[in-house]
């Protein structure tokens, strides 16, 4: 009977164990893909967040350090340039905003010659301001 028992008690905490870990699993925030990041005067720009989380690893409180970690979806939406500051910051953050966008795109002739290039090629880029800047997003 005692061997039953055991057995019966081993079975209900890795029962629980699992159901435990479950739960913990499930209440974990996925980060979103690309985000409409609004308020420039030009139109949203799209933001990639899960490029900028593969820079910082699961380290969300390296650009969410003004929220508490746990609750980093919650977050007040931070500039562009509070990271990307040209100046003080470490790599790759040293990139300043505007060229962290732009300068890509610029870097031989302008960014419209290379995104109609890379469109005629059969690659989906953008090849208008408003294809990143569209005004309803403002």
């Amino acid at each position: 009977m005692t061997r039953a028992i055991r057995f019966l008690l081993l079975g209900a905490a890795v029962a629980f164990a699992g159901a435990f870990t479950v739960s913990v699993a499930a209440q974990e925030p996925k980060a979103p893909g690309v985000v409409i990041l609004k308020g420039n005067p030009q139109g949203g720009v799209k933001f990639d967040h899960k490029a900028h989380q593969a820079l910082v690893g699961d380290k969300c409180d390296t650009c969410h350090h003004a929220s508490k970690t746990e609750k980093p979806l919650k977050a007040k939406q931070q500039k562009c340039q509070d990271c990307h500051t040209g100046k003080t910051a470490t790599a790759p953050m040293k990139t300043a905003a505007r060229a962290a966008f732009h300068d890509p795109m610029a870097k031989k002739g302008t960014c419209v010659d290379c995104h109609v290039k890379q469109a005629a090629a059969g690659k989906k880029v953008p090849a208008k301001c408003a294809d990143c800047h569209k005004k309803e997003n403002v």
